[in-house]
């Protein structure tokens, strides 16, 4: 979302003094919202249970943060399943991103066990609805960067430095990217992050023009922390840079400051700031292999944040079905789907995202 400003705020037709009348007593407050954060952003403790391993898989990427997975608990294994009641039925409407989130949560529960002495073992069942299945069994505790990172990585979607990342440091994200079915493209020279951004914006406008794509995303959005609190779920404002306002305002503002011309020029301003660009490509097109691939983004993104390093979403180029064939055809993969567009670059942190209750996603 584009940031709102005062002259945004004024814009939407909402004066200064219609906003000073709605008064401070009614204006969004950040302080239950930062506890929840601390309460559920947190390492694990001495000799956690099965739910304990189940919240640190929540805290993986996920579209939206819509968190669509449930988990079926055995006394040595844990069963990740999709949750087809939180798809994004119109920027994924064949489930693509929902499996790479999956992929996402079963990595973070993968690390988390071995930090605790527990070596898991995963097999993705393919039958009538993909699943994995994850079998723990003892092992020497094996903690270490990205352990310590669950809690903190985030989808940084703000403007970076522009500073350029080491060669060691994109070794270092290399080699956590490393998954068997998956392929990972490094982008760090101006005149490819420019020629992926001609991409970015074509499937950009296609999205900002189209009015279901529009409303499922607001659907998505919350506005106050009050209601990100309430739902633990979705896209909070401040996570994107943008300033919390009542629920009954956001909606207003949202149709205001979201256009096309408006969403474009932050893109462009993101990725003139980044470092550079992945893309994830799964050797085939199949939810086993979207799976692998957000394992591999997750331990990617993982690693970036122990390196202090930032990543955000751009994939725009491979949810759009007039876009994707082009984007695959620049990238040398004609006929195959790429999978995640990722920009990294070094960055200030925000706001962190809240996750449900464990008992939520429970089966």
């Amino acid at each position: 979302m584009a940031f709102m400003t005062r002259r945004t705020l004024i814009g939407a037709g909402l004066s200064v003094a219609a906003l000073g009348a709605v008064g401070y007593g009614l204006w969004p407050r950040m302080d239950g919202y930062r506890e929840e954060v601390e309460r559920q952003r947190r390492l694990l403790g001495n000799d956690p249970d099965l739910k304990e391993l189940v919240r640190m898989a929540t805290l993986a990427a996920n579209g939206h943060n819509t968190q669509p997975w449930k988990f079926r608990l055995a006394e040595d294994s844990v069963t990740i399943l999709p949750d087809l009641t939180r798809r994004t039925e119109i920027v994924d409407p064949d489930d693509h991103h929902l499996f790479v989130s999956l992929g996402c949560a079963a990595e973070n529960l993968v690390i988390a066990a071995a930090a605790q002495g527990r070596a898991a073992d995963i097999a993705i069942g393919t039958g009538a609805e993909a699943q994995i299945e994850i079998a723990l069994s003892p092992s020497a505790a094996a903690q270490g960067p990205l352990y310590e990172a669950i809690p903190f990585r985030q989808s940084t979607r703000s403007v970076y430095d522009g500073q350029s990342v080491s060669t060691e440091d994109l070794r270092l994200l290399e080699n956590a990217a490393r998954e068997d079915g998956v392929n990972l493209m490094l982008f760090t020279e101006r005149s490819d992050l420019d020629a992926i951004l001609d991409f970015v914006i074509a499937g950009n406008s296609a999205q900002v023009d189209d009015p279901a794509f529009v409303q499922e995303l607001e659907d998505w959005i919350r506005f106050s922390p009050f209601r990100a609190v309430e739902t633990g779920d979705g896209l909070f404002a401040a996570c994107s840079g943008n300033p919390v306002v009542p629920d009954f305002i956001g909606s207003r503002l949202f149709r205001s400051f979201f256009t096309k011309d408006a969403e474009n020029e932050k893109y462009r301003s993101h990725v003139d700031s980044s470092a550079g660009i992945a893309v994830f490509v799964g050797d085939r097109d199949d939810p086993a292999h979207w799976i692998r691939v957000g394992r591999s983004f997750e331990r990617f993104s993982l690693q970036a944040t122990a390196l202090g390093i930032r990543n955000a979403h751009l994939n725009m180029p491979v949810e759009v079905l007039s876009v994707r064939p082009a984007f695959a055809d620049w990238l040398g993969i004609p006929g195959a789907r790429p999978n995640l567009v990722i920009r990294f670059g070094r960055a200030p942190a925000l706001p962190m995202s809240l996750r449900r209750p464990v008992e939520a996603v429970l089966v």
